[in-house]
């Protein structure tokens, strides 16, 4: 199938009694069984469900929509973005093991590995993946995951995944790639050899800024480990989410091909302003555009401040995605948990705006974008 269909279809048939086209809510914290064999029967690997927190028709369409778009075997749906990270971690590091991460993650992420898994007792290096050779000396003997974006968070860097996964092989790692920016409309990392994907659905997958949901995608044996640690640390998805991010999810190729396209027509227009130091924009990826993200440096003399005051219809948020234009300011917002001087190293100052670009006209983005940036030189 091709993408736009396979949003749409699975292959396999929904066994439902009663033949809906959409797929009904399964708004229950457990399920229901005839007696005591059939009940066993569901440990014995002969049921579906028993309990919400354990499974769900809604959490496994889910799952099955995103797998299925990134041509991975399987999925397992979590809470959040984050919980979905957690469960890829702790699947295959514990105690003792240790983790490989890029310096420069989405702020959350950053302080989730830097922060909280190590008090699993999991020890975490961080280190840029612009130089190969410094993540190679980074491996130890301990060492049991490389973990990256596929475009980054919020300065938009591409990452050279087959250049990763062939580090992995090498030394015989396994590899994490968060790839929310990209979508697998855009990128699918499982096809180039990573062994998991993962997806705050919270923003393309779901699409329209009202759900919070994870999934992460792979194999079959690491997908059930990480199904085993969202299962028993209590971080599954609800049905009612689910059921969203699957809904929102239909559109996601008409949402990325308007949004992308949408995107590029911004990152050229702005990057001709005369009060823009600096765009970044994924340009030679994608003729038509390469994701929904833009990201800016305002000059030395722009008011910040002043900035945000004038944005106008534009709302300031403090996340991305949705089919509304929004904008937000990553020092302050995303990547306040990353050290000062580390955001500073990486060039995430207080002149630096991140823009998630929606399906407005393009005219209407840029020219709004364009007045605030204007007010922010005159006051």
């Amino acid at each position: 199938m091709k993408f736009e269909t396979a949003l749409l279809h699975s292959k396999n048939k929904a066994n439902r009694t009663i033949k809906s086209k959409a797929t009904p809510i399964y708004q229950t914290s457990a399920f229901t069984f005839n007696n005591l064999e059939e009940l066993e029967g569901f440990y014995q690997g002969n049921g579906n469900y028993l309990y919400t927190r354990v499974g769900n028709p809604n959490t496994d369409e889910l799952s099955e929509i995103v797998a299925r778009l990134e041509e991975a075997p399987t999925g397992v749906t979590a809470s959040s973005g984050l919980a979905a990270i957690m469960a890829g971690v702790l699947a295959v590091a514990k105690s003792g093991d240790h983790i490989i991460a890029t310096d420069d993650l989405y702020g959350g992420s950053f302080h989730l590995i830097a922060e909280e898994l190590t008090q699993f007792g999991i020890a975490v290096s961080v280190v840029p993946f612009t130089n190969i050779a410094e993540v190679e000396r980074a491996i130890k003997a301990n060492t049991k995951l490389l973990y990256t974006e596929s475009i980054t968070n919020p300065l938009l860097r591409v990452e050279d995944l087959e250049q990763i996964v062939a580090l992995a092989k090498k030394h015989n790692l396994k590899t994490l790639i968060d790839n929310t920016f990209a979508t697998p409309f855009h990128c699918k990392p499982y096809l180039l050899g990573v062994d998991m994907v993962v997806h705050s659905a919270t923003k393309y997958i779901g699409g329209h800024s009202d759900v919070t949901a994870g999934v992460i995608v792979g194999t079959e044996e690491l997908m059930g480990k990480a199904l085993a640690k969202v299962v028993n640390l209590g971080a599954n998805l609800s049905p009612f989410e689910a059921w969203l991010t699957a809904r929102g999810a239909k559109t996601l190729a008409l949402r990325m091909k308007a949004q992308s396209s949408n995107a590029k027509k911004v990152a050229e227009a702005i990057q001709m302003h005369n009060y823009v130091e600096k765009v970044y924009y994924p340009f030679i990826h994608g003729e038509d555009g390469f994701g929904a993200m833009v990201t800016i440096t305002l000059s030395d003399s722009a008011n910040v401040s002043q900035f945000f005051q004038s944005l106008g219809w534009i709302k300031i948020v403090p996340t991305l995605a949705g089919v509304e234009t929004s904008v937000s300011h990553p020092l302050t917002t995303s990547h306040r948990a990353l050290p000062p001087e580390k955001c500073a190293e990486l060039g995430i100052t207080e002149k630096v705006i991140r823009i998630s670009v929606g399906i407005e006209h393009a005219d209407d983005i840029i020219a709004q974008l364009a007045e605030a940036i204007d007010h922010s030189i005159q006051s």
